[in-house]
Order: structure tokens, then sequence, then C-alpha cells
């Protein structure tokens, strides 16, 4: 018999179906916000669909914000997880040598450093994009000795106070409640600036005895802003920073957290412009199953650390190097390269069609991440917020994103089936053209 007086004892309370329903409401912060965008309690996930615990089923474009490549629930990853859980692997190991960590360092390097001629080092950093960026930032002030940063207009990197310094959003940054220091925006090469030479003002600030800036540690750059609104830099404009930081020894730290492993076609984004950055930060989909895990890869010069220097408790997840070793097996297997230059043929032509329905409606993106932006039409990003919800309420995810949130984000799973893929563009459309008939 429980003693009534034994404070160990759980309380034989049961909660009221309305206090069950509002849980969320009553007792996890006011910080969240998808939840607030898609008002749904969602029980299970496969492949490109989520459904709620009402049995209702969501073509899914937003893929946990990138972190889901391979879609929800993978048969290959989840069978090696199961597995390895089965076996009593570790779940958890700091940054000691095991042997997960091993065959991923090993598949790492055999399927996507050698192919590429790249030699980095990885750095094992706590477990989401913003730690990682955190360690590129102290990797670049520690080697050059400066400390000032570059980042970009529209950039975003984190919500660390590091990595915050160098993400734009004013609302991010006025919630760190401390100033900012040590990082200076540039204008990026989109929007009202996407015919100003922007290279050539980097160039005039580095050579301006009187710009009043100093010479920054590193740049870093998105190649495609995602966050910012899907503005995509040009190769020939990264090919030139390239030179610009070569010329005045300047690292420069190249962002593929939400563009990396596959979503722009190639593994890296920075591919594509034939460039080697001096610094990658990788997150999100390098496990390839939703698991935390990020890491910071830096040429062999720049590995200045010392032991413990820059440490987390959870910089080795054993079930993300499992997962993620598949995942990198799986980017050959499936073709993930040729089914996003498919895929992306698909998108851009279903988002042209929104412009047919409203020609102010500007499209932008490569490989399977596209935006289609409505701020032509409403800036204030009320008619993006409404047709977001259209969409949700019609059976799609989709996020919104860029300056006032005017910018609907296209980001399937890379493996999306056609059909799906198809499905998803056609309640896209149909909730645009009702929400503009209005």
């Amino acid at each position: 018999m429980t003693n009534s007086l034994d404070e160990d004892a759980p309380p034989d309370v049961a909660l009221r179906s309305d206090e069950i329903s509002n849980i969320f409401d009553k007792r996890e912060s006011s910080v969240r916000s998808y939840c607030r965008s898609f008002p749904a309690t969602f029980s299970s996930a496969k492949g490109s669909h989520l459904t709620d615990a009402a049995g209702r089923s969501y073509i899914d474009f937003l893929a946990g914000a990138g972190a889901l490549n391979y879609g929800h629930n993978h048969e290959a990853i989840k069978t090696a997880l199961i597995d390895y859980i089965s076996a009593d692997g570790l779940t958890h190991g700091l940054d000691l040598a095991t042997v997960a960590k091993q065959h991923f360092l090993e598949s790492f390097e055999r399927l996507i450093l050698q192919p590429r001629g790249l030699d980095y080092k990885v750095q094992f950093t706590g477990p989401t994009g913003t730690n990682a960026v955190e360690a590129a930032l102290k990797i670049a002030r520690n080697v050059t000795g400066r400390t000032g940063i570059f980042s970009f207009m529209g950039g975003y990197h984190g919500d660390s106070l590091g990595s915050l310094s160098a993400t734009a959003n004013r609302s991010h940054r006025e919630a760190a409640g401390v100033p900012l220091h040590d990082v200076t925006f540039l204008p990026f090469p989109s929007g009202v600036m996407a015919e100003f030479d922007t290279l050539t003002y980097l160039r005039s600030v580095l050579l301006d005895t009187h710009s009043g800036i100093e010479l920054p540690a590193g740049i870093i750059v998105e190649t495609i802003q995602a966050e910012g609104g899907v503005n995509v830099a040009p190769s020939s404009w990264l090919r030139e920073l390239r030179t610009i930081c070569n010329d005045h020894g300047i690292l420069l730290i190249v962002d593929e957290i939400q563009t990396g492993c596959g979503r722009i076609g190639p593994f890296f984004s920075f591919e594509r412009a034939g460039i080697i950055p001096d610094i990658v930060t990788l997150s999100k989909s390098i496990s390839g199953y939703g698991l935390p895990m990020a890491l910071t890869l830096l040429k062999p010069e720049l590995d200045f650390w010392q032991p413990g220097d820059h440490t987390g408790t959870f910089r080795g997840n054993q079930l993300a190097f499992i997962a993620a070793e598949v995942a990198l097996e799986l980017f050959y297997s499936e073709k993930i390269s040729e089914r996003v230059a498919a895929h992306a043929k698909t998108i851009e032509s279903g988002l042209n069609a929104l412009s047919a329905i409203d020609e102010r409606i500007e499209v932008r993106g490569l490989g399977m991440l596209w935006g289609a932006d409505t701020a032509a039409i409403d800036p204030t990003g009320e008619i993006a917020r409404e047709i977001s919800q259209r969409c949700f309420e019609d059976g799609l995810i989709v996020e919104r994103v860029g300056r006032n949130d005017t910018v609907l984000k296209v980001l399937p799973p890379l493996n999306i089936g056609d059909s799906t893929l198809n499905e998803g563009l056609a309640i896209l459309n149909a909730a645009t053209r009702a929400c503009l008939s209005r």
C-alpha cells in the first residue's frame, strides 16, 4: 500500500481531456514557432508524409527545415539504428573513439572528401548547426589573431550569441538581450542589391585605409540564403569572393547547414562554383534521419585547437553516426544528385505556374530549395501567411521565410515521389489561386 505522505510516490491524479489538449499552451514556452503555423498534434511520419493524431495525412514540404533530406523513417537508416541499439551499441560517447564514429569517418573520407579532392579535418561540435558556426568563428579569430567577421545582409547562421552576431534578422538579434559585436554586414547580390556590384564594394572596404573597418578574420556566407528568402549567389560571385579572401588573407567560411548534403544536387552546394572554402559548417541532414549532429570542417593547417578548447557533452552522437554512415551510402545508391536535378525542373515549373496566376510572384532557387516571393503583392507577408495556412488546411506543409516572411519556401525530402511532389505543387497552386482571387 502506497504511503500517502511518500513524496517519491507518483500522484494519483488524472488530467482532464481539455488539460491534455492544452498541455502545450499550459507548459511549453511561448518561444515555439512552427506549431503556430501548423496547428496539429502529429503522431507518425513516413517518407514525405506526416500524420496527425486524428489520422489526417500531410505532404511535407518542410522536411524538418532541411534536416530530413531522406524523408521520415527511411527503412535502411531505421534498420541500421534498430540493429545497433539491439546490439547494445554505445548511445553516448563524448569524444571517445568508437566503432560508430570510426565507420562514419571512414565513409565520409571515402565517399565525400576523397572523390572531391578535399582535405579537411572533421570537428564534431555540439549537436546543432549553431554550434558548428560558433566553432568556425572561433577558429577564424584564433588562427588570424583578428576579431572581426564579415557576414551578409539576409544571412542566417544560428541563434547562440556568437552565431547570432553573424545573423542578420533583426528580431532574432533583438532577442539576444545584449549588444552583438565584431560583425560587419555587407550587401548580398539579391533583391534591391541584385544590380549592385557588391564585391567591388567589398574590395573598396578592404583597400580603403579610411573605410573605418578593420580587416576581418573571416567571411561567412551561405551560397543560397535559405531563411533569408531563398536568395541565390551566382557561381561567378562565389568565385570572386574566394579570390578576395585569398588576396587579403581572410578565411572563407561557407555555411552548408541547410544547403549541404545534396540539397542543391552536389553534396556541397559550393561545388557548383568550383571553390574550396577554408572552413565548412554542416548539420541538419548530415545524419539523414533528423538526429542531432553537426560538423565543422577545417583545413588541416587551421586545426590549432588544444585538447578540450571547444567541447560539449553531446558532440559525439553515436546514433547519428550510425544513421549518417547509411545516409552517405544512400546519396550514391539512390542517385540523389540525379533525382534532385529531375525534381528541380518539376518544382521550378510548378512555381512558375504561380507567376502565371500573378506575375508579381518572383520564383527563385536551385536544386530542391526554392521560393515563391509574394512581396510585390503584399510586403507585409499577410498573403503568404494566408496561402501557407490554406495549404495546411488542404494537406500540405509549406514554410514562410525572408523579409516579413513573404517567401513560400519549397523544401521537400530529396527522395520524394514524383506523384507526391506534383500533388503538393497542385495544392500550393490551388491555395495561391484561391487566396489571390478574393
